[in-house]
């Protein structure tokens, strides 16, 4: 990553027409949900709240987005069964809904011909492709995020997220 190279704000600010989101890790460790993710572990309720200081800027970005007339889509690709991490999410993604993203799930053995990248992934506009670097634990490594724009690069990760979306279930019919 150069210092040069946009950040994830200013990539979504740009899209005129599509922001997706392809996600494929079964746990996630990422420090600023991780009070959440425990109070959920311990009592099992999620904070679901569109306007809690936790998912308000969320909602807001997302809102804008939309308004704009960008189509916000989220695809995750899951082990089955789930891990506690992917319940916690599902609980969750309600408020991903409120604020106007579309969201589908498809379980991981239905995705077994699907050329997947490497990394999650953002595509915007089907040209330009944010990959986002976990470590093994699922938090953010350095560099935290690659933008990548070569048109190969950028048809793989379209097709993949479309080839997902294709099969994934939408959220509302999807349970853990």
């Amino acid at each position: 990553m150069s210092q040069n190279e946009p950040g994830f704000d200013e990539l979504l600010a740009a899209a005129e027409r599509s922001a997706v989101h392809l996600e494929m890790r079964d746990s996630y460790g990422v420090g600023d949900e991780a009070d959440d993710f425990e109070t959920w572990k311990r009592t099992g309720r999620r904070d679901i709240e569109p306007t809690s200081s936790y998912w308000t800027p969320w909602v807001d970005l997302v809102r804008s987005t939309v308004a704009r007339g960008v189509v916000v889509r989220r695809a995750r690709v899951v082990s089955e069964p789930v891990t506690d991490y992917i319940r916690y999410e599902h609980a969750g993604t309600v408020v991903n809904l409120h604020a106007g993203e579309r969201v589908r799930w498809l379980p991981r053995r239905r995705a077994s011909d699907i050329a997947l990248p490497g990394n999650d992934c953002w595509v915007f506009d089907g040209a330009i492709v944010l990959f986002n670097h976990f470590s093994g634990e699922g938090d953010w490594s350095e560099p935290g995020w690659e933008v990548r724009s070569e048109p190969a690069v950028a048809g793989l990760a379209s097709a993949a997220f479309e080839a997902v979306w294709e099969r994934g279930i939408p959220h509302e019919n999807y349970t853990v």
